[in-house]
């Protein structure tokens, strides 16, 4: 099954894809006339199975088809006297499903659940019987599709089911992959039912099962069905679409001209590759003309060129730039990065002399079967490393390709019990279409939405204990929790020690990821006086004053004279200082790097010797940056306490995006003692940040 077919109505002879494979779509009314005769030979596969079989076989020669004769049977049986609305027996559903992934290359397991999906769901076979039959696996498959019960639900039988079945999917991708397919043939047969029931299931696609066929990386899938929808909901832009393509039909197409030189290119140059004119599919055409307006010849398609290894990629881009013109704003790497639904490619786009711009994709054989089929391509993704290992069967499995969207997924559904909410959520969650990765500072990562802030790392990280979060720090620098994290940032998240801290109303602005939102809003809606209280009104810095002091332990070499320690950067012994005479007969007292210095020295200041004391008492300013959280001034005054310094005065300036600023007049009992006091007071929890002013 071709990702990019262009035409999903077009006959099967019109497609090269098919024809080069030669193998048709399933002839459901064939197939259904064998369905009901019923396999001839107990030692050979029943006819109704056979285009299966040889799909099968073409990407896993080896198999033992043996138990999908035997799924078939129980299939058959069972469906038999169940008809489609269209006409046909039932069994033409689950064969025509199994036949997609066949051509996908799932593996016999996974055929094995989809001729089944629908046994335990619509006639009397149990799941019990499955498994007696077919095993674990293939029971847990099957009871991961099966819909939950109308008459037990009511209307929130349909998101009840998909949270289910991303639940199962959780622990077994091809849960999904049945899914997908699934619905696929539903599309494709979706004429006989009413209009409004059309519209009904196409939304539903369009919106859950799409994204979902994109995040597992299913594109063949994901393309038909963007197609069919595409016809149901929108079908005057369809029309005007599939005109357009008709015409370009009829016109010369310069893409296999293109496709031409490129081999010739890379034969010159020794590359081995394969190189196809791949045409876009309905949508894609549809897009390109929204963004461009006028189409030209090689906008309808893309030249697809497929090689041996990753370095021949490379090889081929650096023969395709050199002998063609590039278009360098077209130039994306997903080798090196690949994208979070395992797709990997390099994109180009080239100049030809004639003046058309082609797109070019590379990638291995490899890539392109990754590509098309996504997770199905994975083939079994939870065989154990030695076949004779038996997994706990009440341990929860662990998958290496479980990319980070549906971990995501499977923590927050947890804390939407109202099915509305879990749908609505769902939906704007699948809304989000690109994934960044972050790397956390004990070296792990993150998955999660571009256009995630710190906020929502910390939720996905620390869960319930990020409601203590009191900032962070992204590649070194401290920011605001607000700040939105680009891809490959690297976050380290702060949080409190008082178990009274508490997410402010202002996060919700600024969460993106539903685990987030649902767990703030809980927590808020739990603590009514946190979410009334506005942290942005406006209030006057907070000072505590005690008895000031002149110019401590220096002294001037001027008699009789009032030596005054300046504010502005508050210096103690042993710093070099520098004293000047200012209005009232006064001297104040400078470090000799202060910029004051410089600006006394330029109005004509009278310079005046001064020199410390030999006692060792002193007194200075120092500035603590913190993020903000109850308790935090008793803290910082509890640790100046314990370090035997008095508080001659303090001032804390108003929060600026949970960020405060405490400014600190002291007297200590020694100078030598500055730095462990600056010390005692970062140790306090919150406090990133002590200098002296």
């Amino acid at each position: 099954m071709s990702a990019e077919a262009t035409n999903p109505e077009a006959h099967p002879e019109a497609r090269p894809e098919l024809r080069r494979r030669g193998r048709t779509r399933l002839d459901l009314r064939r197939l259904g006339r064998a369905a009901l005769l019923g396999p001839t030979s107990r030692d050979r596969l029943p006819d109704a199975i056979g285009h299966v079989a040889e799909a099968h076989r073409a990407h896993h020669p080896d198999a033992d088809l043996s138990i999908l004769r035997r799924a078939y049977l129980l299939a058959e049986t069972s469906h038999r006297g169940q008809m489609r609305k269209s006409g046909e027996p039932y069994i033409t559903h689950p064969l025509a499903v199994t036949l997609i992934l066949a051509e996908l290359g799932a593996e016999t397991t996974t055929l094995t659940a989809s001729l089944l999906h629908d046994t335990v769901e619509d006639t009397d076979v149990t799941l019990d019987q499955v498994r007696a039959e077919f095993g674990d696996e293939v029971c847990f498959i099957v009871d991961g599709v099966t819909k939950v019960e109308k008459i037990d639900y009511g209307a929130a039988a349909e998101p009840e089911t998909f949270r289910k079945m991303l639940v199962a999917t959780g622990n077994d991708v091809r849960v999904m992959s049945i899914k997908l397919a699934d619905r696929l043939h539903n599309m494709r047969t979706l004429g006989v039912m009413r209009p409004e029931k059309q519209a009904r299931i196409a939304k539903v696609t369009r919106d859950v099962l799409i994204p979902l066929a994109e995040r597992l990386g299913v594109q063949a899938l994901k393309t038909e069905l963007e197609d069919l929808v595409f016809a149901i909901l929108h079908p005057e832009e369809y029309e005007s679409t599939r005109a357009l393509i008709a015409a370009h039909a009829g016109e010369s197409d310069p893409l296999p001209a293109i496709a031409d030189s490129v081999r010739g290119v890379l034969r010159d140059a020794g590359i081995a590759a394969e190189v196809q004119v791949r045409p876009r599919h309905f949508v894609s055409v549809h897009r390109i003309a929204r963004t461009r307006g006028e189409l030209r010849g090689s906008d309808f398609g893309r030249v697809l060129v497929l090689v041996g290894e990753n370095a021949d990629c490379y090889a081929v881009l650096g023969e395709l730039h050199t002998c063609f013109t590039p278009v360098i704003s077209e130039f994306k790497d997903f080798i090196a990065t690949p994208k979070f639904n395992l797709y990997q490619s390099l994109h180009t786009a080239v100049a030809t002399p004639e003046g058309y711009v082609a797109e070019v994709i590379v990638r291995t054989r490899q890539m392109h079967r990754v590509a098309e089929a996504g997770v199905v391509a994975l083939g079994n993704p939870y065989a154990t490393a030695t076949p004779d290992a038996a997994a706990d069967p009440d341990e929860e499995r662990v998958d290496p390709t479980r990319p980070g969207w549906l971990s995501r997924l499977l923590d927050w559904q947890q804390s939407a019990p109202d099915p509305d909410t879990f749908w609505t959520v769902l939906r704007a969650e699948l809304a989000q279409d690109r994934e960044i990765t972050v790397f956390r500072a004990d070296g792990g990562t993150l998955g999660l939405p571009a256009g995630a802030s710190c906020i929502d790392a910390a939720y996905a990280q620390h869960g319930e204990a990020a409601h203590g979060c009191i900032g962070a720090r992204v590649n070194g620098r401290l920011t605001s929790l607000s700040s939105p994290l680009s891809d490959g940032d690297t976050v380290q998240l702060l949080l409190a020690q008082d178990a009274s801290s508490g997410p402010a109303v202002e996060w919700l602005d600024h969460a993106r990821t539903p685990a987030a939102r649902i767990a703030i809003s809980s927590w808020l809606e739990s603590h009514p006086d946190r979410a009334m209280a506005t942290t942005s009104a406006a209030r006057a810095p907070l000072s505590v004053v005690g008895a000031r002091g002149g110019g401590g332990n220096a002294v001037a070499d001027l008699p009789d004279a009032t030596v005054r320690l300046a504010g502005c950067c508050t210096p103690v012994p042993p710093d070099a200082v520098a004293g000047f005479l200012v209005r009232g007969g006064a001297v104040t007292v400078h470090r000799i790097h202060c910029a004051a210095v410089a600006q006394m020295r330029a109005v004509g200041r009278t310079s005046v010797a001064v020199h410390w004391r030999a006692t060792a008492d002193c007194r200075v300013t120092l500035l603590a940056e913190s993020f903000g959280r109850p308790h935090l001034l008793a803290d910082l005054t509890e640790a100046i306490a314990r370090e035997g310094v008095e508080v001659v005065s303090a001032t804390v300036e108003p929060p600026v995006e949970q960020r405060v600023r405490h400014s600190y007049t002291l007297q200590l009992p020694d100078a030598a003692g500055l730095p462990a006091l600056m010390r005692a007071m970062r140790d306090v929890p919150g406090v990133y940040d002590v200098s002296r002013v």
